[in-house]
């Protein structure tokens, strides 16, 4: 069987075996330095400001509106847009902050939200912000939406879990919004087993999604930063700043495994991106090959960061015949993420309003995907090349 994923993390022995070594020798397991310096070093690798670490890619999802919520880029009621293909984690915490989603559809051909496609939701729909999910390693043309987002005064977020590692011409998938977020999950790019990141170049959105993911408190922040909010409410001693909560926030601190598994895996990323791309392009012969599947364009990018191989079939019932062929393969399969997310229950049980979405639709009823990691040997590969054949 090839499955979605065959290891927890990179080189796994060793990184399991330093692993158990740091929890025995280690005096604080609670967020502390290990945290920090992979939030330094992951800042670094992104080339932004700031990276603030989570206990998941969803809780970053929910701390970045929570935290523009804070600082009053956002309102309840305000119109935010989101990528109609993408997570259930991106589009809850839109619903859970009193916000109102507003799908936008995508291009099938990239699997993302192109700048056309927001160009034509805003001729009826005045969004304050986008929060658009990067899908499988693909992206829309960013640096395009990025220029419409800055000339309508609409908030940009990008949900990077899928496609950390992924470049286009004008720069980084992630690098293009005010805020954007990252998932370490074990079947990730790298993995921390659960994990989260948030980078920014903003010191504002940086500080306050520190108080969110602590319960509201400024113990994580600076000195500097401290006296701040300490001034600003007239909390006058150590003793009574030790239970001021000054805004909203949650628990969503990671640990020092978090850390210190962060600091191992880092270090194996750009081999693993380089290793998914080969990859993908090794299959991506047979596909160009397949007049039954689509070919995904990713002319606008200069680096896949291929998540997973996304299939997308001509049509519902070409889709029928490709998941046998996969299934009778032993190839373990998923749809493509949560297709139309309007269809989902908790989606019809919040919100009124549905959008047509025909590409969406379609990648819904047509759509799958495999995994694809670096330890694909090279019989997995002419597995998947035999699965993805016309016969």
């Amino acid at each position: 069987m090839i499955p979605l994923m065959k290891n927890a993390f990179l080189n796994e022995y060793e990184t399991k075996k330093q692993l158990a070594e740091f929890i025995l020798q280690t005096e604080r397991l609670s967020m502390d330095q290990k945290c920090l310096e992979f939030e330094n070093n992951f800042a670094n690798y992104q080339g932004r400001k700031h990276s603030i670490l989570f206990n998941s890619g969803g809780s970053a999802n929910l701390a970045l509106l929570q935290a523009s919520k804070n600082l009053g880029l956002l309102k309840s009621g305000d119109l935010v847009g989101f990528s109609a293909l993408t997570w259930s984690t991106n589009t809850m915490p839109i619903i859970q902050m009193g916000l109102v989603p507003v799908p936008i559809d995508c291009k099938v051909e990239t699997l993302n939200v192109m700048s056309h496609n927001l160009e034509e939701k805003l001729q009826t729909v005045n969004l304050k912000a986008l929060f658009i999910t990067n899908v499988l390693g693909f992206t829309g043309d960013l640096g395009k939406i990025r220029k419409i987002c800055d000339e309508r005064g609409i908030l940009l977020f990008e949900d990077n879990c899928e496609s950390i590692g992924s470049e286009l011409k004008e720069g980084k998938a992630g690098n293009f919004s005010l805020g954007s977020t990252f998932s370490f999950f074990v079947a990730h790019h790298m993995s921390t087993i659960e994990g989260g990141a948030i980078c920014t170049d903003d010191n504002n959105l940086a500080e306050m999604l520190q108080i969110v993911r602590a319960n509201g408190w400024d113990r994580n922040l600076t000195t500097a930063q401290q006296k701040k909010w300490r001034d600003k409410f007239d909390i006058r001693d150590e003793f009574q700043a030790k239970y001021t909560f000054y805004d909203l926030g949650f628990n969503l601190r990671p640990t020092e495994i978090t850390g210190f598994l962060g600091l191992n895996q880092l270090k194996y990323l750009d081999s693993t991106i380089k290793k998914r791309e080969e990859n993908y392009i090794h299959l991506e012969a047979a596909i160009k090959n397949n007049d039954e599947l689509f070919t995904l364009d990713r002319t606008h990018l200069s680096l896949l960061s291929n998540f997973a191989i996304p299939v997308i079939c001509k049509t519902p019932s070409l889709r029928e015949k490709y998941l046998s062929q996969f299934s009778g393969a032993g190839v373990e399969i998923r749809p493509m993420i949560a297709g139309n997310v309007q269809n989902q229950p908790f989606y019809k049980k919040y919100v009124e309003k549905e959008y047509p979405l025909p590409n969406t639709d379609f990648i819904h009823d047509c759509g799958f995907y495999c995994g694809n990691y670096p330890e694909l040997t090279e019989s997995d590969l002419e597995t998947l090349k035999g699965c993805l054949s016309k016969y």
